[in-house]
């Protein structure tokens, strides 16, 4: 004897009926064959809940009365409210959503000896193939499940907070009606004030950014009766998968945390000065978007002044140098409503972990800390004096630039000469041998907004120790040669060896390295001397005929325009 066996659904399964011919056994009471279940079910339909559903209607012979896939549209009822025939308020009860069951519902417990018109004979046993899709509570509220909390949390949404979030949408049974995903954006928007359906209004409440959950809410607190009139049908209910990216409120200013300050901060930054400084860049849900370490080199700005986000700007203010901290930045203060593009969204929350490397105000000098001054100390450095000393440079964050101990010798300079930046010359005056001191130059002082090439960084400033070494006094301004003693009587003369009354650069250049030798006079220190003579000589050449008569022949005191004898 063949058995009739159930199919899974549907047309399978009339088919299946169809083929039997035995003829239906008498029923008492409903049977019920669950032709599929659901892994999970987080809740069945009770007494009173409100549910929806498709089904096909058909008699033992397989033969089919009514569908609501004919119809395009679920079934939508109350249970056990006698909106349903009994068998069918019976059944219901105690299915989850997604289950599908073969229902038997003897004619007692269906339309009975009245039956129903020309559908439905007298004393008919009715088959219904029932696949549940939705079921709530007329006091169901919004149903929350988090599923993953981060592990950290400063601030939860609250209403009047504006967030960003990505979501996907869907029915109870899991279809999908949409999804923030497939559109590549966030859905952002205010919280609580009625800019969302009621209960996403009351979901999103207390998220932490990071945090992902499950939002349940019945029709009453989505789309109600008539659903939104394309994806979501009437009475539906709807599950959010959601997880929060960003979380600011309009009346938010700028957070400043993490903050590590070094042991020593003799200065903070101020309004108008020029900052350099190393910064990561990440929107609040911690997805990068810029860093000044990957182009290798510092953001340099001024600050208080509007060259950066509001946000920074203020942020940037009241830092040491050294100091790392971190600063949160909401959208009004940052890039506001429309974002950078690609890379910044609209709203966004930034976050900035900025390490401050240096900075200087325009108005800066030199500050010269003395180190260690001998106890004699009388013949300081002036300008025009010939020095020899040591030094190490660094920047501010200690990064070695260059040292003269590493070369074995000492730096060698004319005060006064442009021989190194103005920053150096001004930290070296009024110096005696052995002094040790600390100079903080700024780059307008040292090298500059350009540095130098792979050694010194742009706007810069520079931070040197140095130790004076040894000074040979300088010849008084002006002047390239001195006398010892007085000025010799008939000193054209002397130069003249030939008695032509002309001297020529060779008897000139004879005639005073003459007298440097027998310590009679001095030449400037620190430079060439053959250089400095032939410039005594040009500037006694007056008409640059390559000689000088007596006439052009002038001392220092006699002419105040020429630096000579």
């Amino acid at each position: 004897m063949i058995k009739c066996a159930l199919g899974m659904l549907s047309l399978s399964l009339l088919v299946t009926f169809a083929a039997c011919n035995a003829p239906p056994v008498p029923l008492d009471d409903i049977l019920i064959e669950k032709t599929f279940v659901p892994e999970q079910c987080v809740r069945a339909v009770k007494v009173g809940d409100f549910v929806r559903y498709h089904y096909i209607g058909m008699f033992p012979d397989g033969k089919k009365f009514d569908s609501s896939y004919d119809r395009s549209s679920t079934y939508n009822v109350f249970v056990g409210k006698k909106q349903l025939i009994e068998g069918m308020d019976k059944a219901l009860v105690g299915m989850c959503v997604n289950e599908r069951s073969l229902i038997k519902i003897p004619p007692h417990l269906a339309y009975g000896k009245q039956g129903y018109g020309d559908i439905i004979p007298p004393d008919s046993i009715l088959h219904f193939d029932v696949l549940l899709l939705d079921v709530w509570n007329p006091d169901d509220g919004v149903q929350i499940n988090t599923y993953y909390t981060p592990p950290t949390c400063s601030r939860k949404v609250e209403v009047s907070d504006f967030v960003r979030y990505h979501y996907n949408g869907t029915l109870l049974d899991g279809t999908l009606f949409d999804s923030s995903h497939t559109r590549m954006r966030t859905y952002d928007t205010y919280v609580g004030i009625g800019w969302l359906i009621a209960g996403m209004d009351q979901g999103l409440l207390g998220m932490c950014v990071g945090e992902r959950r499950m939002i349940t809410m019945p029709p009453s607190l989505g789309y109600g009766e008539n659903g939104d009139g394309s994806d979501i049908p009437g009475q539906a209910s709807l599950v959010f998968d959601v997880v929060l990216l960003d979380l600011h409120n309009p009346r938010d200013g700028i957070t400043v945390t993490n903050q590590v300050v070094p042991k020593s901060c003799m200065r903070k930054t101020v309004v108008g000065d020029f900052v350099r400084y190393h910064y990561n860049g990440s929107l609040l849900d911690g997805t990068f978007f810029d860093s000044s370490y990957s182009r290798n080199r510092t953001y340099d700005t001024y600050v208080g002044r509007g060259y950066v986000i509001a946000g920074m700007d203020e942020g940037l203010i009241g830092v040491c140098i050294g100091e790392r901290r971190t600063i949160t930045i909401p959208p009004h203060l940052a890039y506001g409503e429309e974002g950078t593009g690609s890379k910044i969204p609209g709203s966004a929350v930034l976050v900035f972990d900025v390490h401050m490397i240096d900075f200087h105000n325009p108005s800066d000098n030199t500050e010269v800390t003395v180190t260690y001054k001998p106890e004699e100390c009388d013949k300081l450095t002036k300008k025009g004096d010939f020095i020899k000393y040591h030094y190490n440079g660094t920047l501010l964050d200690g990064t070695l630039i260059d040292s003269t101990h590493s070369y074995g010798k000492t730096y060698n300079i004319v005060l006064g000469a442009n021989q190194v930046v103005p920053g150096m010359e001004d930290g070296l005056m009024d110096m005696c041998v052995g002094e040790k001191r600390q100079l903080l130059i700024p780059p307008h002082l040292a090298y500059g907004e350009r540095g130098v090439t792979d050694q010194v960084p742009g706007s810069a400033v520079m931070l040197f120790d140095v130790e004076l070494v040894e000074i040979e006094e300088g010849l008084p301004e002006g002047y390239m040669f001195i006398w010892k003693d007085e000025v010799p009587p008939g000193l054209f003369a002397e130069m003249d060896k030939d008695n032509n009354g002309e001297v020529e650069p060779s008897e000139f250049t004879d005639y005073i390295m003459q007298q440097v030798n027998d310590g009679k006079g001095r030449l400037a220190p620190g430079f060439d001397a053959y250089r400095i003579i032939d410039n005594m000589f040009s500037n006694q050449d007056r008409n640059g005929d390559g000689k000088i008569t007596e006439e052009e022949f002038k001392l220092k005191a006699d002419e105040a325009s020429h630096d000579e004898l």
